[in-house]
Formats: structure tokens, C-alpha cells, sequence
């Protein structure tokens, strides 16, 4: 569905006309540019828009099925940039990511959102009150769409810290590491890192294409030239946030290495009780099944004191060999 359509005049706001061409004409002839804004369009609602921008398919059947890679891909007339907000839900301490699709050309710029995370709304509003920003051109729509995306990831990033943190409190606690959903959360914990990761990481060569950096620094059509210092900005912001997810990663990594760890100590503990109680049970056992066994000739059968003997033996038996493991550690 359509979420917002206009036109846009030295940085001022001006409702557009229902027909997306005479919008288009109307933007062209006043020296400005058109800014149509969608919410998981179907092929039908998309083909009109399609037609009227000259939109390429391949880009267009991207927009439409969504599920993509974050993207930079250049075309005859129109640079189609894919990015993947996310969002951090703390309720579940899960993140889930949506998609933005964003088409620029020659006085036009054409926006695709998928999923309910990242409202473009509020990136318009902002816009809108910024013209001198907003005035140089649709370069500036993409450099606050990606601005956005970006330091939200920051944010999200904050929370990942946090969450990290109480896991490492849990994990090494002295009972809290032990409790069976430990190694469930370890692992739910780096399924969320992993998702995170998916949208930050590919993200890096566009962004370095747009500030014009590194092996990608091409000069691309429909930039504003004066606009790579702003993505360079938004790219180091980028570059911040990969770093601390890579950490996260790692961190992550050695709780799970240290929750088994511990796991095996634990149970290595639990089998040096048991063979301790095992051999402190055996001692008795052997006794009284050697003066169990039904012969007639054993020493000391007819003695008046075999009994509290032999009892007084285990009784001394089992002493010693508790103090012997206590000592050791094994009790």
C-alpha cells in the first residue's frame, strides 16, 4: 500500500498529485524531486509505479519478494539500495529484522518497507524538518534512511551488551550455571547475534560505495557528490557496530567454552562422590560376605566377640576412609 507521496521544493513539503508521472513532471519542472513511500506492496500496486519510474525488473522483483542481502546495485536509471533494520524486542530479548527497499533516480526517490520494524514516518518527519538537508535532493532521503538504520543498530547493540552481561552473571554464579536451560539460552543468545550480524555485516560495501571509500569508491550516478562526507559518517558508525557485534560474538563464544567447562568439572565432581560412597559401601560388603559364606571351619566364628569385632572394624573402616576422601576433596 501507498504510506505517503510528495514533492519535495528547496526543502519544503508540498503534497503531490494522485498520478505518480504528473508528480514526477510537476517535481522535474519546479527543481525538485518526489518522494513515494510503500508498505509491503503487491505486484499489482507496484506495476504502476514500475511503469511510471522505469524501474528496473530485476530490482523490482527483489522489492517484491523481499528477503535480501543488504545491496547497492546500479542501473540505467535508478541505484536500488537494500537495508535490513532491526529490532530489538524486550519482552523476549529476541532481535527480529525487516527490510528496506530504496529506489533513487533523476528527481525521485521510492521506497519499499517490509516488516514492522523501522517506520520510514519517522524519518520523513525528521527530514521535513531539517530543508536545508532535505533540500539538497533525494541523496539526502537515503542518507537519513541509512543514518537511521545505523544508529539504531547501535542501540540494539547496547541492548545485546546487557543481556550479554546477565548471561555472564548467571553462567558463573555459583548455582546459576548449573540450571538445565543455561546452555538453551547460550545458544538462543548467539542465534540473535547471528541475526544481528546478517544485517550489519554486508552492509559495509554499499555504504562504502555511497562515501566513495576504499575499493568501492567509484563515483555513482544520482549522489550528490557533496553528500560522501555524511555516508562516510554513517559508515564509520557502521564499522563501530561490526566491531562490537564481533565481539559479542567472540564473548559469547567463550561463556558457552566456560559453561561446559564448568559442566564437565561438575559432573567430574559427582563421579568422584559416587566412586567415594562406592568404595566406602564395598569395605562392608566384603566383610560380611567373607563371614557370609557357609563353611564350618572359618577362625573365629565361635568367639564370643566376633560380632562387635567385626561390626567395631567397619564401623573404623568407614571412618577412616571418609576422613581420607574428605580430605582429598572427593566428600
Amino acid at each position: 500500500m501507498i504510506v505517503d507521496c510528495a514533492i519535495y521544493r528547496d526543502g519544503h513539503r508540498s503534497e503531490g498529485p494522485q498520478d505518480f508521472s504528473d508528480a514526477l513532471d510537476e517535481a522535474r519542472a519546479a527543481g525538485g524531486f518526489v518522494w513515494i513511500g510503500l508498505h509491503e506492496p503487491s505486484e499489482k500496486e507496484f506495476n504502476h509505479v514500475t511503469q511510471e519510474f522505469a524501474l528496473h525488473p530485476l530490482a523490482v522483483e527483489d522489492a517484491l519478494k523481499a528477503h535480501q542481502r543488504p545491496k547497492l546495485e546500479v542501473y540505467d536509471d535508478s541505484l536500488f539500495l537494500v537495508l535490513k533494520p532491526v529490532v530489538y524486542e524486550p519482552q523476549s530479548d529476541a532481535v527480529s529484522s525487516g527490510e528496506v527497499m530504496v529506489f533513487l533516480g533523476n528527481s525521485f526517490v521510492v521506497t519499499v518497507r517490509h516488516g514492522e520494524g523501522s517506520p520510514l514516518a519517522a524519518v520523513r518527519r525528521r527530514l521535513e524538518q531539517e530543508p536545508e538537508l532535505l533540500a539538497k535532493g533525494p541523496t539526502s532521503v537515503v542518507y537519513a534512511i541509512a543514518d537511521a538504520t545505523v544508529d539504531h543498530y547501535l542501540d540494539v547493540a547496547t541492548e545485546l551488551q546487557t543481556d550479554l552481561e546477565e548471561l555472564e552473571a548467571v553462567v558463573f554464579s555459583p548455582d546459576g550455571g548449573g540450571s538445565r536451560d543455561t546452555a538453551s539460552r547460550i545458544y538462543t543468545f548467539k542465534r540473535q547475534i547471528l541475526e544481528f550480524r546478517r544485517s550489519t555485516g554486508p552492509l559495509t560495501p554499499p555504504l562504502s560505495r555511497l562515501a566513495g571509500t576504499g575499493a568501492f569508491g567509484s563515483v555513482l550516478p544520482f549522489v550528490n557528490e557533496k553528500a560522501r562526507p555524511f555516508f562516510r559518517d554513517v559508515s564509520d558508525h557502521l564499522a563501530r557496530v561490526n566491531e562490537s557485534v564481533e565481539g559479542l560474538d567472540r564473548l559469547v563464544s567463550d561463556i558457552l567454552s566456560a559453561h561446559l567447562a564448568q559442566m564437565s568439572v561438575r559432573q567430574n565432581d559427582d563421579m568422584r562422590k559416587i566412586s567415594a560412597w562406592a568404595a566406602m559401601a564395598a569395605v562392608p560388603t566384603m566383610i560380611a560376605g567373607i563371614y557370609g559364606m557357609n563353611f564350618d571351619h572359618m577362625p573365629e566364628l565361635r568367639w564370643v566377640w566376633s560380632y562387635p569385632a567385626v561390626i567395631g572394624a567397619m564401623v573404623a573402616l568407614e571412618v577412616l576412609l571418609y576422613r581420607l576422601f574428605k580430605r582429598r576433596g572427593w566428600m
